[in-house]
């Protein structure tokens, strides 16, 4: 018997020194305790979370956006050495695979921590809508933002008076990045309108050299080149009214763009439904392919995968017929209702939306910071033009990216527009745009 009492009074002294091991062992960041303690008050001050997890869902998996995000995690655990950081990242384009991962778990009130979710409706007449989110009002108060964003940006990530995400980025949508040799090398412009565009499309083509590259693997890519014909054809002021329903779908500008998106898709590549947008951003950098019409995350692919320079090998122009018009496309991430630490994931977001987070995630991603005092010397010459753009253009909300319409009708748009680029239907393409307009 006393044999028994003197192992179990042994496991029991082995379980409270594991325990007071665990409280004191290194951190993720491979600090150990001692060089934890050591750090400025400033890391000790930043954190009043628990030590919990946050669990940061997003789909940037992908060149480029990996970089940044991974760069924003690591500024965080800098910080916050107390905060365990899970990189719940979904690969697919857009988001495809990731929101339906989301959708799931949202509905079965298994929310991540905080997750990535474009401004505009995808946000607000989705997550916002179902009652799903936490508004940020008195956080972004807190960290002294009001005047740190935009006003735009926070009507974007806002519904009837509150505002429910953090901003990290602003990408532009309705630019072409074209390969620089090639172009000088058949002698062609940088083209401002569609006449332009389809002559240097001609010249290219005659060369043997596909003009326009494009992977459509999922459809949002070639709905990303129609929302953009459809700005240059409608306007800015009308692009926009045609969202709220002030403009019909079978409006003569709207089959327009619709005949001169058929005329287009004359010039892309054949194997354009077994590529994603990198596989085609690759034809561009290997010059067998002129050009490409895509956000500029596809900047960030060209100088951090492929290592070419800006304006030495690769170039950039707004779509034609779109210059003074900026497609604002930005990822922002809230709190969910119901996560466990809702503290921690505040410290997450408050480096999120500082001007050191924005700053070292968006030089890599390729986009623009969301907030307005960015050090400009961190960014190239693609960035600082895009920083003076956005400050001085129209700014529209992307179909493609869900900023534009409620998700119902963006699925329906990008189904309608898979169809479309295989049958080249314009009078069906309209109609079921009309059709799917209830959904808005």
């Amino acid at each position: 018997m006393k044999k028994i009492f003197g192992i179990l009074l042994l496991m029991v002294m082995a379980l409270v020194i594991a325990a007071c091991s665990s409280d004191s062992s290194s951190s993720d960041d491979g600090e150990d305790a001692s060089a934890s303690e050591g750090n400025d008050s400033e890391e000790a001050a930043g954190s009043d979370g628990d030590g919990g997890t946050v669990e940061i869902f997003s789909w940037w998996t992908g060149a480029g956006e990996e970089d940044g995000l991974l760069a924003l995690i690591d500024l965080f655990e800098q910080k916050h050495p107390d905060i365990t950081v899970d990189n719940a990242a979904v690969a697919g384009g857009a988001g495809t695979n990731a929101k339906a991962v989301l959708a799931t778990r949202m509905q079965g009130d298994d929310p991540p921590s905080t997750f990535q979710v474009h401004g505009g409706a995808e946000l607000n007449e989705g997550w916002v809508a179902a009652d799903k989110m936490e508004p940020l009002n008195d956080f972004y108060e807190e960290q002294g933002w009001m005047d740190k964003f935009p006003q735009d940006l926070i009507d974007l990530v806002s519904k009837d008076g509150n505002i429910y995400s953090v901003p990290v980025n602003v990408h532009r949508g309705n630019v072409v990045f074209y390969n620089k040799q090639v172009f000088e090398e058949n002698g062609v412009e940088v083209p401002t309108s569609y006449d332009e565009f389809i002559e240097v499309a001609d010249t290219l083509q005659d060369a043997g050299v596909t003009p326009l590259a494009l992977g459509d693997k999922e459809a949002w890519t070639a709905t990303q080149i129609f929302e953009n014909i459809l700005l240059g054809e409608l306007g800015a002021e009308d692009y926009r009214n045609l969202w709220n329903g002030d403009i019909a779908f079978d409006d003569e500008r709207v089959v327009a763009a619709a005949e001169k998106f058929k005329t287009v898709l004359g010039y892309v590549n054949e194997d354009h439904a077994s590529r994603n947008w990198q596989d085609a951003a690759q034809l561009v950098g290997d010059g067998e392919a002129a050009m490409i019409n895509m956000g500029d995350w596809a900047k960030g692919y060209f100088s951090n995968d492929l290592n070419l320079e800006t304006n030495v090998d690769f170039g950039y122009f707004a779509y034609p017929e779109t210059d003074g018009d900026f497609m604002v496309i930005t990822d922002t991430f809230g709190l969910p209702k119901g996560v466990e630490n809702p503290e921690d994931v505040k410290e997450f977001l408050s480096v999120l939306g500082s001007q050191e987070g924005q700053d070292a995630f968006n030089p890599l991603k390729g986009s623009i910071p969301a907030r307005v005092d960015a050090d400009t010397s961190k960014y190239d010459e693609y960035g600082q033009d895009a920083m003076e753009d956005f400050n001085n253009s129209n700014l529209t909300p992307s179909l493609a990216h869900g900023s534009a319409a409620a998700e119902g009708f963006v699925t329906k748009a990008n189904q309608a527009v898979n169809i479309f680029v295989t049958q080249l239907d314009v009078e069906n393409f309209i109609n079921t745009l009309k059709n799917a307009a209830n959904e808005l």
